[in-house]
């Protein structure tokens, strides 16, 4: 004659005044189970937030004597727990436990599910946001390539080109203005962020209208001006919107005990102008060339635009320094990289 388990009979004595008055028997499919399972068994699946009503039972008796399981033969049923006790510990716990056996439910509420819900908007939404931003980031990387069309035809003095540049750059105007919203969503570092970003936008678009009329009276030097300001305020706008594809390092330890004079012409002698090739010659960015694109009246100061620093990205890093620090190359140098962007124009001489 068999006995059945221990543990099998402590939790028949536990629960079935319990169970069995809430459990009626019936036929009906379920995707909603209740499981007794061996404790030192590690449940497969957490206690997820699933319905208060059970739908369907299976029961498993495990047999401490022989080692092993014997299965009872699954019975489909429904039942509403509706005992306090009981209701509260599967709510709040997920579990009800005795001895080695292990009552697993699981469960659904209002709350749990309006927060998976949640959850998953949120999710969906900065996915979205993320893509948005990457590819707007993308669109606004263009306008590097814009700039240096701009410099060509403004170093070229072609004026009948230079006036189509800011009715095009105008209509960045709402790329740059979602990318600033939708980089920078949130509060605190990220509002003075948006702050930032929508100063330099002004800034450039300022810059642009001055461009506009400097062409309009073809005046030169303030054409040069105008075009430096909005290649500084760009940069500027680049290094604020985390657009930068390669990380800043001083350059200066490199060129430490070298021969200047081989290099470079005095600055203080021979300062450097618009459209000169020059190297800084002093500062954490000595030794990197570029060249000059205005001068600011007041200070003097020097506006250069350095040479590419990585082939593959289109931007050109702009610097404001001092006249004594661009120097004039010397020796032979090829032309700045932008006479070699070849023109759309088939008309072009």
């Amino acid at each position: 004659m068999s006995y059945l388990p221990l543990s099998v009979s402590m939790v028949a004595v536990f629960f079935l005044p319990i169970i069995v008055p809430t459990i009626a028997l019936d036929r009906r499919p379920s995707s909603n189970r209740m499981f007794f399972v061996s404790s030192a068994r590690r449940l497969e699946k957490p206690i997820s937030s699933v319905a208060v009503a059970a739908k369907a039972a299976t029961i498993t008796t495990v047999d401490t004597h022989g080692g092993g399981e014997r299965p009872c033969e699954p019975h489909p049923c429904s039942s509403m727990l509706d005992r306090r006790s009981v209701l509260t510990d599967i709510i709040f716990k997920g579990t009800v436990s005795a001895t080695s056996v292990v009552f697993s439910f699981p469960i659904e509420t209002p709350a749990a599910l309006a927060a998976n819900k949640e959850a998953k908007e949120n999710l969906s939404t900065s996915g979205k946001n993320n893509r948005l931003k990457n590819r707007l980031g993308k669109r606004i990387l263009t306008i590097c390539g814009i700039m240096d069309e701009l410099q060509r035809d403004l170093f070229q003095n072609r004026w009948d080109l230079i006036e189509q540049y800011p009715t095009q750059l105008r209509s960045f105007v709402p790329v740059l203005t979602t990318f600033t919203d939708t980089a920078f969503p949130g509060d605190g570092s990220d509002q003075g962020l948006r702050v930032a970003l929508r100063y330099e936008v002004g800034r450039f678009f300022g810059a642009v209208e001055r461009l506009k009329l400097a062409v309009s009276r073809k005046d030169i030097d303030a054409a040069y001006l105008a075009y430096a300001n909005m290649a500084l305020h760009f940069d500027r706008y680049l290094k604020a919107g985390i657009l930068y594809q390669y990380q800043e390092i001083s350059t200066e330890k490199y060129f430490e005990n070298l021969d200047d004079s081989i290099i470079y012409a005095d600055p203080r002698k021979n300062p450097a102008y618009v459209r000169d090739l020059v190297i800084l010659a002093s500062g954490p960015d000595k030794g990197r060339t570029g060249t000059v694109i205005g001068i600011f009246p007041d200070t003097q100061n020097r506006v250069v635009k350095l040479d590419r620093y990585d082939p593959t990205s289109p931007i050109r890093e702009i610097k404001v320094v001092t006249k004594e620090w661009a120097a004039l190359r010397l020796g032979e140098q090829d032309p700045d990289a932008v006479f070699l962007i070849p023109r759309k124009d088939a008309k072009e001489e």
